[in-house]
């Protein structure tokens, strides 16, 4: 991986875990497990995409990280939430995730559900006190990350890939899904960085909103091909669950080698939509080729 994007993935991580660990301390103490299956849920690693595609955005125009820090923060609550309800007995019934026992498991599912449910509601709450921001683009920030998050984003996308389990679905319902489920909240990282750092014009709004809907899919792409090619140790979670849970995927459906292609032809795609951008967009461009090459 280039030396530079490695040093803002380190940075990232090292930033986001600090905010976060420092927003759950402040919580008002109610209940000491369900905290600690936040923390749990919250701090258990990850690759932290999400909040990076905020901070990497914020930088296009010099806005820094502890400015972005809430909003970076509000993201990663949200896909934690996600993560903590996929795994559950309902839905994926996963006893793994990022090498560590799933909050159902290390807990209980009753407090794995309340976890989930407070770092969804934890995110509005570290957007509406982004007080860097004006009250209108704190606003427009919550309108966002909302929608992203909702039925028309990722709870839909959830509940078409549960209707799906066990049917064999078109590529096109595939990427549809996809593009609800893991896509909207990739494309609300980019618009939340957009909207904070104050990128108003249009044409460069849906540069942006192009190179994300690219790395989105092309993010899912790759994690289909890894549940083929990786292993359980690697990725952290059990290797080869799209197959055992009958869900259609991008290998089973194109074979491996055109998966493959699949990958990269949305790498360029995503390469070709920075170029419209005035802006030093070399990170995001590092960040869209570590997407398609990572191996976990």
């Amino acid at each position: 991986m280039n030396q530079a994007l490695t040093q803002s993935i380190q940075n990232c991580r090292e930033h986001i875990d600090h905010y976060l660990l420092q927003k759950l301390q402040q919580l008002p103490m109610s209940d000491a497990r369900l905290l600690d299956a936040m923390r749990h849920s919250l701090l258990l690693g990850g690759k932290r995409i999400r909040p990076l595609l905020v901070y990497l955005t914020g930088e296009l125009k010099a806005v820094s990280a502890d400015q972005m820090a809430p909003v970076a923060a509000a993201i990663e609550s949200i896909h934690a939430y996600s993560l903590v309800h996929d795994d559950l007995p309902a839905m994926d019934d996963d006893q793994l995730r990022r090498g560590q026992p799933t909050c159902h498991i290390a807990f209980d599912e009753a407090t794995a559900i309340l976890a989930g449910d407070a770092l969804q509601t934890l995110a509005f709450e570290l957007l509406s006190q982004a007080h860097a921001f004006s009250a209108e683009k704190r606003l427009a920030m919550i309108q966002e990350l909302s929608q992203a998050a909702g039925f028309q984003g990722m709870c839909g996308g959830q509940a078409v890939d549960i209707a799906a389990t066990g049917k064999q679905q078109s590529l096109d319902e595939l990427e549809r899904m996809h593009q609800l489920k893991t896509g909207a909240l990739i494309r609300a990282a980019v618009r939340l960085g957009a909207i904070a750092s104050g990128i108003e014009i249009p044409e460069h709004r849906r540069y942006l909103d192009q190179y994300a809907q690219a790395i989105g899919l092309a993010f899912q792409v790759r994690d289909d091909i890894l549940d083929v090619t990786s292993d359980t140790q690697t990725l952290g979670k059990p290797q080869g669950s799209d197959i055992s849970h009958h869900k259609s995927t991008y290998p089973s459906l194109l074979g491996l080698a055109k998966a493959q292609q699949k990958c990269e032809l949305l790498r360029h795609e995503a390469l070709q939509a920075l170029e419209g951008l005035p802006y030093n967009t070399d990170k995001l461009a590092l960040l869209a080729d570590y997407i398609v090459q990572r191996d976990k």
